[in-house]
């Protein structure tokens, strides 16, 4: 399996494309390798099924040009931050020793993505010690601990630490949401429920987001991230 050099680690199919497909088309473009792990299969959305989502997680896959993606089966809505899990989410990062992972935001108006946020949070510290054995294949995996732990931005605000210009990969990335066709605005589901993500405005809102952030560093669109550390750089030229 390849080493990857940013694993994106999301609770729901179709996260990873909200919150930081930009970013992932970006430094792909850039020459990185980039992957995703979901940790569950969101088989508890309210429209279309979990066989569904991941003929659509394999589409949008295909549209960001990942090296990698695969999904845990963690149970959506219920899985903890227990040992159990941790464990899992540690093999990931194990196999694809990333030098950068992304997850869910702090705290959202959906449950899941907070508490997946601590569990990828404890993940990428225990990855790191050797006494904590994990087996890949039926052999033992190495110890690794990523670089930079970042959180993407949801459905609540909560002020960025940091902001990617991904201008140049807007419409890719809206493209590759739309590859969820079950969850977003699609005039073909009309028999199914509504819901808040499906209506026309949410993607209206995830463009007012964008364009917001994009404004605060002069460029059209941009991607917020979050840190539990603090961020330097190379140098101050670096900075937009």
């Amino acid at each position: 399996m390849p080493k990857l050099d940013i694993l994106v680690l999301p609770v729901h199919p179709d996260d990873a494309e909200l919150g930081c497909a930009g970013t992932i088309l970006k430094h792909i473009a850039l020459g990185k390798k980039v992957g995703i792990v979901d940790l569950t299969r969101g088989e508890l959305g309210t429209r279309g099924s979990a066989e569904i989502r991941d003929s659509e997680a394999e589409a949008s896959s295909k549209i960001l040009g990942l090296t990698a993606r695969e999904n845990l089966g963690l149970p959506d809505g219920f899985f903890q931050n227990t040992r159990e899990y941790q464990l899992k989410v540690i093999e990931a990062i194990r196999k694809y020793q990333p030098e950068i992972v992304i997850t869910n935001a702090y705290h959202d108006r959906h449950p899941d993505h907070g508490r997946a946020n601590q569990l990828v949070d404890a993940a990428v510290f225990l990855a790191g010690l050797m006494k904590i054995e994990t087996y890949a294949d039926g052999e033992l995996q190495q110890a690794w601990r990523p670089n930079l732990l970042l959180h993407f931005i949801q459905d609540e605000y909560i002020k960025p630490d940091i902001l990617v210009d991904v201008t140049d990969f807007w419409d890719k990335k809206v493209e590759s949401i739309y590859a969820f066709g079950s969850q977003f605005f699609n005039p073909n589901w009309k028999s199914e429920p509504q819901t808040y993500i499906s209506s026309p405005e949410f993607m209206q809102v995830i463009e007012a987001r964008a364009r917001e952030f994009g404004k605060v560093i002069k460029v059209k669109y941009a991607e917020g991230f979050t840190s539990r550390r603090i961020l330097g750089v190379n140098n101050l030229f670096d900075l937009v």
